[in-house]
């Protein structure tokens, strides 16, 4: 098989991950040009200071011994199958690279052969592009479960970010969807880059690892000892994973507190909610996708946790989902109203991040600005404070603007929401902040 129709087969395969969103390219090269690019497989990532970048998206092969149900190339799915080597595949990152398509690389894999194996190609790949190539850009690395811790490691030398997809909310979900894999197959690994994030550990190359036939031997470009304290620097940007939502019967309230503990146990960057889409024919799963709607609010949640100083328990408890009518912040406002209203002029800012329509930036402006002088409504104005929300759960210099009776304050806010809910149009992942 040709290497663009492999291309286009193993880039189809790695769009179910959602780590990054799908764009596309259709620039056609030309006869003095160097590489080749096609609209599949290229796709934007931001990086922390909002920068947008293009990464081309892909995996080294889609054909695995596994059969997990949720998986779109589980053994038992009829799909054409394809595989790349690591050779083609540094190739293909340096040409686009060169092109200006490209500024980094998501690089995924389903099993081959075996997990060690798989993990394997994935760093000889990866160790070639830095090593032999000298490429600088971005590199998101998945991890194999029940792959060698060791060679885990050694690719987290290489790696700007590594993740390993949980995919599945509990262990009873693995056992029924996915029997290959296990909890402890995941956490381990997981475990394992949370330590080396955290401690830095200076890890060093292994001249034993290159031994597939498709690998060149680059030992003599790794740097000596003495510079690979400077140059080895391991997932500088941490670790992900992601949750398939709605492909158990596992809670928004069971998956929000399994995140809240990963991010505080492992200190994640970052958890994904892909909501289940029905690839192939599933026995064991629901037919239909899941609302777009639950996925949203998921992500809503865990800003919260992440940023606004919620813990989960505040907002939900394990037996339920997110009120889907409002977003998670004002569904708790409108629980907690005896906390309101608070007095914008003197509020502290923990509780200033409580507050509809005050997000993370407009409280950090009225906590600097009222340090200079009492605010009005025309100064909440100027920062850009959502009134239309924040109005009703605020006084300013002691006036209350706001709807004073619960229904009609409750029916206000579940149109507000929906209205919210609308600007987002059909994008499948909707990445909200300020709530």
């Amino acid at each position: 098989m040709e290497l663009n129709e492999r291309v286009k087969i193993l880039s189809a395969g790695a769009k179910y991950d959602v780590s990054c969103s799908s764009s596309g390219s259709n620039r056609n090269n030309s006869a003095n040009g160097i590489g080749s690019t096609a609209s599949c497989g290229i796709c934007h990532s931001f990086t922390q200071d909002g920068r947008c970048i293009s990464l081309l998206k892909i995996l080294m092969s889609n054909d695995c011994i596994f059969d997990c149900q949720y998986c779109i190339n589980r053994r038992s799915n009829d799909v054409e199958r394809a595989t790349i080597t690591p050779n083609e595949l540094c190739e293909l990152v340096i040409n686009l690279y060169k092109r200006n398509y490209i500024e980094g690389l998501f690089l995924s894999s389903a099993v081959i052969q075996s997990p060690d194996q798989t993990m394997e190609n994935l760093l000889n790949t990866v160790k070639m592009l830095r090593q032999v190539y000298h490429f600088n850009g971005y590199i998101h690395l998945k991890a194999i479960p029940h792959a060698d811790q060791f060679l885990v490691e050694q690719a987290s030398l290489h790696a700007d970010r590594m993740s390993i997809n949980i995919e599945l909310p509990s262990a009873q979900g693995l056992k029924a969807l996915a029997p290959a894999k296990t909890k402890e197959s995941i956490i381990k690994p997981m475990r394992l880059l949370s330590d080396i994030y955290q401690n830095g550990r200076e890890l060093y190359k292994d001249n034993n690892l290159l031994t597939s036939k498709d690998n060149i031997m680059i030992d003599d470009a790794l740097p000596k000892k003495a510079e690979a304290k400077q140059l080895l620097k391991p997932i500088p940007a941490g670790q992900t994973t992601q949750l398939i939502v709605g492909a158990t019967s596992d809670t928004d309230g069971i998956i929000l507190k399994l995140s809240e503990a990963l991010y505080r146990i492992y200190q994640l960057k970052r958890v994904y909610y892909p909501a289940y889409i029905p690839v192939g024919n599933p026995t064991l799963l629901p037919t239909t996708p899941v609302n777009k709607r639950r996925e949203n609010r998921l992500y809503q949640a865990d800003w919260l946790i992440r940023f606004y100083g919620f813990s989960v328990d505040e907002f939900i408890t394990p037996e339920v989902n997110l009120n889907y009518d409002l977003d998670p912040k004002s569904d708790w406002a409108m629980r907690n109203m005896d906390k309101f209203p608070i007095e914008i002029n003197s509020a502290p800012y923990e509780v200033l991040l409580r507050v509809p329509g005050i997000g993370i930036k407009g409280a950090w402006r009225i906590n600097k600005a009222r340090k200079y002088g009492h605010l009005d409504f025309d100064d909440l104005k100027r920062m850009r404070i959502v009134l239309k929300r924040a109005k009703n759960f605020i006084t300013v210099n002691g006036k209350f603007f706001g709807i004073d009776n619960y229904n009609r304050l409750n029916n206000y806010m579940m149109s507000e929401s929906a209205e919210q809910l609308n600007m987002f149009g059909n994008y499948n992942n909707v990445l909200t902040g300020e709530i």
